[in-house]
């Protein structure tokens, strides 16, 4: 590979090791700090199972010389990011009460089965509003944390995008 297309190969393969850590703390918190997502949580959760494949697929195309079609993968990569970051933002500032939040926003629990089963989850269950931060850390809530993440994301997909695009468009001047 080329030099650029060597840092492009490193950009996407930070964004992939980057996005799992930050998808697996998502769930961590989840399963092992029991904190239920609301339904926009959920949603934000999406361009990493869409975006992380991705730019799996763009690190196996570095690998087999397919450059051109890695730096396409990358771009679409930092577009699914960028709409996470969206999402994020749009969360967090709902919860700062910038702007109205989503009308149908609950949390996640399994649909009750029966009755007795539908009494007692009507005592047990908390639904979690996409509005209330359930966890703040240096003043953002996980929204506002996947948001800071989602951005860089986005832009390490740029870069790996923008550098693979512009090593193949001088090698394709050069042999012109």
């Amino acid at each position: 590979m080329h030099k650029p297309e060597t840092l492009a190969f490193n950009a996407a393969a930070l964004l992939l090791v980057t996005g799992a850590i930050v998808i697996a703390t998502a769930w961590g918190f989840q399963l092992i700090g029991g904190y239920v997502p609301c339904k926009l949580c959920l949603e934000q959760r999406v361009p990493y199972y869409v975006g992380l494949p991705l730019a799996l697929v763009a690190l196996v195309l570095f690998k087999v010389q397919k450059p051109r079609l890695a730096g396409f993968l990358l771009l679409a990569t930092g577009l699914v990011f960028a709409y996470g970051a969206g999402l994020g933002i749009y969360q967090a500032g709902a919860e700062w009460a910038f702007w109205d939040g989503p009308n149908d926003c609950g949390g996640g629990t399994a649909t009750p089965t029966s009755a007795a089963d539908m009494l007692s989850a009507l005592q047990s269950v908390k639904v979690v509003s996409c509005t209330e931060a359930s966890w703040r850390m240096l003043g953002l809530s996980f929204a506002g944390w996947n948001a800071v993440a989602s951005a860089g994301l986005t832009l390490l997909g740029f870069l790996g995008a923008g550098l693979t695009l512009l090593s193949n468009a001088k090698r394709d001047a050069l042999q012109a």
